[in-house]
């Protein structure tokens, strides 16, 4: 356990990056979506409309500005931190449960953060002129219950794949990332593949908690992910 603390404080190290950037990030979709929400409105949009609030709520920038950055951090745990845990005297198993854990706690705190902007949205009227940066579609639409699990596993899962891409690059160098990226995108075809033929039933059977659990399978995938290829690597 104390290992697994240690590896947990050793990823804290990275504070600003995993505290501060995370809110620059929101900030710049928050400016943008306002600047964005602002050009629509001087183009005859009113606040309020029903086309307004559709329009609003299918913005995904929140989404897409933050998962490059979370992959790419989780990439960094996992290459960047293990060999300074390995030279610390954690063993590989340590610091992949250190290297979960923190990633739990990453995922909590950005969906914190993010539950307590859409509160204030709420609070406020939409920051009093409308706008829907938080109270959208991809974060549950305001509803909390629905916003928590969807950016906690989202985080973490984001976290979990980019450190499986980070473990395939030390084990095997370029070709790690490589193999893990064409493995993917064939699973990926082939399931659509499967899929399509019922897509028109699976969509109207749809419920929430299948991805959820598909959240939960990709986390368990990804962490396997990590600790296999850990679990030979040479420390560099």
């Amino acid at each position: 356990m104390n290992a697994i603390v240690s590896v947990v404080k050793l990823h804290l190290n990275r504070r600003v990056v995993a505290l501060l950037v995370p809110l620059f990030i929101v900030a710049v979709v928050v400016v943008i979506s306002i600047l964005i929400s602002l050009l629509f409105w001087r183009g005859g949009s009113q606040p309020g409309s029903a086309v307004w609030i559709n329009s609003s709520r299918s913005n995904t920038g929140m989404l897409f500005s933050l998962a490059g950055f979370l992959v790419s951090m989780g990439v960094a745990s996992a290459a960047t931190t293990f060999p300074f845990a390995l030279a610390l005297g954690a063993t590989r198993r340590a610091f992949t449960l250190g290297t979960l854990a923190w990633n739990i706690l990453q995922a909590a705190y950005l969906t914190v953060v993010l539950a307590v902007l859409m509160l204030l949205e709420l609070a406020t009227g939409h920051w009093f002129f409308g706008f829907y940066i938080f109270d959208i579609n991809i974060l549950g639409a305001g509803d909390l219950t629905k916003l928590i699990p969807i950016v906690f596993l989202s985080v973490l899962a984001l976290l979990s794949v980019g450190g499986a891409f980070g473990a395939s690059w030390v084990r095997f160098g370029a070709r790690g990332p490589q193999v893990i990226a064409a493995v993917a995108a064939i699973l990926i075809i082939v399931g659509l593949i499967i899929v399509i033929p019922s897509a028109s039933a699976l969509i109207a059977n749809f419920a929430l908690w299948w991805l959820a659990v598909a959240g939960v399978f990709l986390v368990v995938i990804a962490m396997a992910g990590i600790w296999l290829p850990l679990r030979t690597a040479s420390v560099r």
